[in-house]
């Protein structure tokens, strides 16, 4: 170890366990300065959204804590990247930058130039990975194009598969002889500035110690089950770890690690069925990272021209939409619960989203829009790769006309209607027989809206704008 000092760039990797940046410089400095740029016009259309930055906002100030008690701080800053990283330079005398890398296309490209300029300036930098199993031009077929089905690239990762190690977390870090000014947390004014956002913080608890509790708790308790409650929103079977994973609360290999020790109990279907998870979560990335178009533009090139409704004629029902007033009480159900806790079940976003761009033809791409804004996990990978192929117009996608029934969808997976009730309360005392069923003519329910479109022959009108474009 010198004793020289490096700047240990925090970007969605916030936590000290597991952070390959820092143990980099740990091992290679005697002095380290951790900072936080926020520079949200360097992510170019997908600068994060209301309920990101709400979690952004307090992970960050846990971060903080958690150095000071090592030692150290987390100097936070707003303005350019390179500016502010130059100026810490000078300030500190750093020799090196270290980073973990991110994948959305603006940032690859930032990054790059970035990296240039830095080591022209005569300093050391490198990037890791610290939020993939696998890199994106790691997995990929004979021929170096990525896979676009995903089955066959679970099997490939499967079969490359070795349980990954992880980084100790440090317990003291050596401070520089001099400090750069600090803006703190609170001047990059993350937080919304009316209260939507109140609901969150009863249901989430950002940062790194809940991350871990967060896995802990599920290790133990929910893993177990995970395949046989992971489709149920009415139950507690999902393991949440998304927006954990989004800011690098939690790495995957975290995840993988723990599943791994635990023994036997998490070693069946509830294990691989998580495992799973975690590859589509990879999938989603390569694609993002071989198609940096694809957040406004379709992977298949025939629905460039697939015949959406015009602005003007859909607008009403977006807005009904996203305020969970559709009269569809499953989609209702999902969309009010995104709006009062950031986050969504994974089985309901596919039903919400087959519903927007399938039974109302609104392009997916208002819905990846809605959902980037109000979500806490909102994650450019996922949300890409999630709204393409609910809308059958991205990787994976066959059969590329399936419509998600919402009544049906309602009924297998919340077959005791209590998703329904909680966040639907006018339909609370409905008949459970009938809870998932849109309002009959001449039925009430307090104000429950009657449903704005009718399920089958939105259904057909969709099929035939699919058939249209084959």
């Amino acid at each position: 170890m010198s004793a020289s000092t490096a700047i240990v760039w925090f970007r969605r990797d916030l936590r000290l366990a597991d952070n390959p940046a820092l143990d980099h410089a740990r091992k290679h400095h005697e002095h380290i300065v951790p900072v936080f740029v926020w520079d949200p016009e360097a992510e170019g259309d997908w600068a994060p959204g209301g309920a990101a930055r709400w979690w952004l906002h307090h992970s960050l100030t846990e971060l903080a804590e958690r150095l000071e008690k090592r030692g150290s701080r987390l100097i936070v800053a707003k303005g350019e990247t390179a500016t502010e990283l130059e100026r810490m330079r000078q300030v500190t005398g750093a020799s090196a930058v270290y980073w973990n890398r991110l994948y959305e296309p603006a940032l690859v490209e930032r990054d790059r130039g970035l990296k240039a300029a830095l080591r022209d300036s005569g300093l050391e930098v490198r990037s890791f990975n610290a939020a993939l199993l696998f890199e994106p031009w790691e997995l990929v077929k004979s021929d170096r194009s990525p896979y676009l089905v995903f089955t066959p690239y679970w099997k490939r990762m499967q079969k490359d598969w070795r349980v990954p190690a992880c980084c100790p977390e440090p317990q003291k870090l050596a401070a520089p002889a001099r400090w750069p000014a600090n803006a703190g947390v609170d001047a990059l004014e993350l937080l919304p500035r009316l209260n939507w956002a109140d609901g969150f913080a009863r249901r989430w608890a950002p940062g790194e110690l809940a991350a871990r509790r967060r896995l802990d708790s599920f290790v133990e308790e929910g893993a177990a089950e995970y395949d046989d409650l992971r489709n149920r929103p009415d139950r507690a079977g999902t393991s949440r770890f998304s927006p954990y994973l989004h800011f690098g609360e939690l790495s995957p290999r975290q995840v993988a690690l723990a599943l791994d020790e635990a023994g036997e109990i998490p070693r069946g279907k509830g294990r691989l069925s998580l495992l799973r998870e975690l590859a589509w979560r990879e999938f989603s990335w390569l694609l993002l990272f071989h198609y940096p178009h694809l957040p406004t533009h379709a992977l298949k090139e025939p629905f460039q021209n697939f015949p959406w409704r015009k602005p003007a004629d859909y607008q009403k029902d977006l807005k009904a939409w996203q305020q969970g007033r559709t009269g569809i009480p499953m989609v209702d159900a999902g969309m009010r619960e995104l709006w009062a806790t950031g986050w969504m079940h994974n089985r309901v976003r596919m039903v919400v989203a087959s519903f927007l761009t399938k039974n109302l033809l609104v392009p997916w791409q208002e819905g990846a829009e809605w959902f980037w804004d109000t979500l806490v996990d909102a994650d450019l990978g996922n949300n890409t790769q999630g709204w393409q192929w609910t809308a059958g117009c991205g990787a994976d996608a066959a059969p590329y006309f399936r419509v998600f029934n919402p009544v049906l969808q309602g009924e297998k997976f919340d077959p005791e209607g209590r998703y329904v009730a909680r966040w639907c309360r006018e339909l609370a005392k409905r008949p459970k027989a009938r809870i998932h069923q849109p309002l009959a003519d001449g039925e009430r329910c307090g104000d429950y809206p009657r449903p704005i479109v009718d399920l089958k022959g939105s259904r057909e009108r969709a099929l035939e704008a699919y058939q249209a474009i084959r």
